[in-house]
């Protein structure tokens, strides 16, 4: 049985015209994996999470979470998962403690308050007043809130967003613990680099449609050029088809004023770049080489990169 099953999923927005958040989503999320929602804002990620989450009625479609549905088993669903939001509120007068043990108390079993702060690796602040904490501090008193009840589902949204390096790397680590002791997780992002860490497998999502459902690095394989190369030329602009016919390269595409080539052998691919510009009496201003990443994907399955519509409508 998946941890998560979503088949037909809609969610329209009245309006004039309406609103199609989400456009008929099938999922499906094996147990004891972290599985990963990609898009940018406005996808339908956080419409579809919060339909999981039982916090919002779908319009069409049919949801069960560990093989229950929310019309019926509601309350036995809340007993057996866990959610962090991207924004958790807590009241600022409470001590870290007092928090977590009021989350407690919502669940009829689960873990001591004192145990669910000492794996977020917060004994030290176990008396100080949220207000006192700093943001990375806060999120993860949010993430402790989640685990206390020693949920079999945990979900994610935007856990690390406007967190430092070094906060977001202490979420990753409590995350993969949680996943390490067998636990499911369902992470929304739109940092490429974080579902290469954490995920099993990403569904990247776009325009209330999911377009591409597998593992990090099978999504990157079938690019069919692993490799980008990355470079620019001095004086007029030239068309990326000039470049398609070159042995090797799987892909060319334009970004603000580079040319990027996807390759699977850059040390074949370099040498006829470079004869080809000389050809065409062009001169190289810059390059360099990568390894493809889940940004190479976005961009090849939509025509643009995750943040060209961080500022768009609804989620």
């Amino acid at each position: 049985m998946p941890a998560i099953s979503v088949s037909g999923l809609t969610k329209t927005y009245p309006g004039k015209p309406p609103v199609e958040a989400v456009r008929g989503i099938d999922l499906e999320v094996r147990r004891g994996e972290c599985f990963g929602v990609l898009g940018p804002n406005g996808a339908g990620k956080t419409t579809t999470i919060e339909i999981l989450e039982g916090l919002m009625e779908p319009s069409d479609g049919s949801v069960e979470i560990l093989g229950r549905r929310w019309s019926d088993q509601g309350d036995e669903i809340r007993q057996r998962i866990g959610i962090s939001l991207q924004e958790t509120q807590l009241a600022d007068k409470l001590s870290v403690l007092e928090t977590v043990t009021l989350f407690r108390s919502f669940y009829r079993s689960g873990m001591t308050p004192e145990e669910a702060i000492r794996r977020v690796g917060l004994e030290n602040k176990s008396d100080a007043w949220i207000k006192n904490l700093s943001g990375g501090q806060k999120q993860r008193v949010a993430v402790a809130t989640a685990i206390v009840g020693q949920p079999e589902l945990l979900f994610m949204d935007e856990p690390t967003t406007g967190l430092d390096p070094g906060s977001r790397r202490d979420l990753w680590n409590i995350l993969t613990n949680f996943k390490e002791n067998g636990g499911t997780v369902l992470l929304t992002t739109h940092y490429m680099d974080e579902a290469e860490r954490l995920c099993d497998r990403v569904a990247i999502v776009d325009h209330g449609r999911v377009l591409a459902v597998d593992s990090p690095r099978n999504l990157i394989s079938n690019l069919q050029g692993e490799h980008v190369i990355e470079f620019r030329i001095e004086g007029d602009e030239i068309a990326a088809a000039e470049f398609e016919s070159l042995g090797g390269v799987a892909a060319v595409r334009k970004e603000d004023d580079c040319l990027c080539l996807s390759v699977a052998k850059p040390h074949v691919v370099i040498p006829q770049l470079l004869n080809h510009l000389d050809s065409l009496n062009l001169t190289l201003a810059g390059l360099t080489t990568r390894q493809a990443s889940l940004e190479d994907v976005f961009v090849n399955l939509t025509g643009r990169h995750l943040e060209d519509d961080e500022e768009s409508s609804l989620n």
